[in-house]
């Protein structure tokens, strides 16, 4: 098991800032046809014997997108790509072990001010950006940095698998000492990752069961922004607990969110061999 070391974490209270803003959205009916079609398909294997195989190793490809050739153009400097892994593997290792290692693969630069610029979803810059510059296969993770001029996205990502629409984008300035603040400690590449792996929003369906399809991660009526120690926003007899703002994949602030929950990482290991062919290591409670 590879265990990193924590980055340290502040904690932030009631703050005011720009609220965290994900590309990723999916419409009710979307979830219920993509989980009606996960029943049928999904590939769930005996566990019964083991608690872990080893883990996954999912190559990272790094794509930055600048406009010029500075830090505001977007041009991110190695040593923030080395420690954006280790936010990331230490989320994913930390204090759930998912049984998924990211493996640093290369940094490729691209100038081009239309793609930093305009390569939100539905531009047809995304689209081209992507086809022309994607590595790799399904079980390979492209992650994007751009500039989302105007649109106030942190980062979006796909859920399922579709080869011209693969990988993941996100804002450049939210890497570990980016120039985003309160979303500056690399946890928008995490939360993005997660989509990747198969995890819905913590708030998804409301107080509504099955909500984000996980058990162990408390309903949530919307999301949770700054870092509202306390906050539960679905009250009714089953739901008492405090809502999971402390989660990935809510919408709170970089120094707010540490974990992943067991249910998190079980999803990830079905949705990942049913749609990408990893197999992870189960993780029992």
């Amino acid at each position: 098991m590879k265990v990193f070391a924590l980055l340290p974490l502040l904690f932030l209270g009631a703050v005011a800032q720009k609220p965290r803003s994900c590309g990723t959205e999916i419409s009710h009916e979307e979830v219920i046809r993509a989980e009606d079609a996960f029943r049928a398909n999904g590939i769930v294997e005996d566990i019964s014997s083991t608690r872990f195989s080893a883990d996954a190793v999912i190559k990272v490809h790094f794509h930055i997108i600048y406009q010029k050739e500075n830090y505001k153009g977007g041009y991110i400097p190695p040593e923030q790509i080395a420690a954006q892994m280790v936010v990331l593997n230490t989320a994913f290792s930390l204090p759930v072990h998912t049984g998924l290692y990211f493996e640093y693969g290369s940094t490729t630069y691209y100038k081009n001010a239309t793609w930093f610029n305009y390569a939100s979803q539905g531009y047809s810059s995304q689209d081209e950006m992507k086809i022309k510059t994607r590595k790799g296969g399904k079980r390979t993770l492209n992650i994007w940095t751009v500039g989302f001029t105007g649109s106030g996205l942190l980062g979006r990502a796909l859920f399922v698998y579709r080869p011209w629409d693969d990988g993941i984008v996100v804002l450049f300035s939210s890497f570990p000492g980016g120039s985003t603040e309160y979303y500056n400690r690399g946890q928008t590449v995490t939360h993005e990752v997660g989509h990747w792996v198969g995890l819905y929003h913590t708030f998804q369906g409301g107080c509504d069961s099955p909500g984000d399809y996980v058990s162990d991660t408390p309903a949530e009526a919307s999301p949770a922004f700054g870092c509202p120690k306390g906050r539960d926003t679905c009250t009714a007899p089953g739901e008492e607990s405090p809502d999971p703002i402390e989660n990935f994949m809510d919408y709170t602030v970089d120094a707010c969110m540490n974990q992943f929950t067991i249910g998190q990482a079980n999803r990830t290991r079905v949705q990942l061999k049913t749609y990408r062919d990893v197999r992870t290591g189960f993780v029992l409670p």
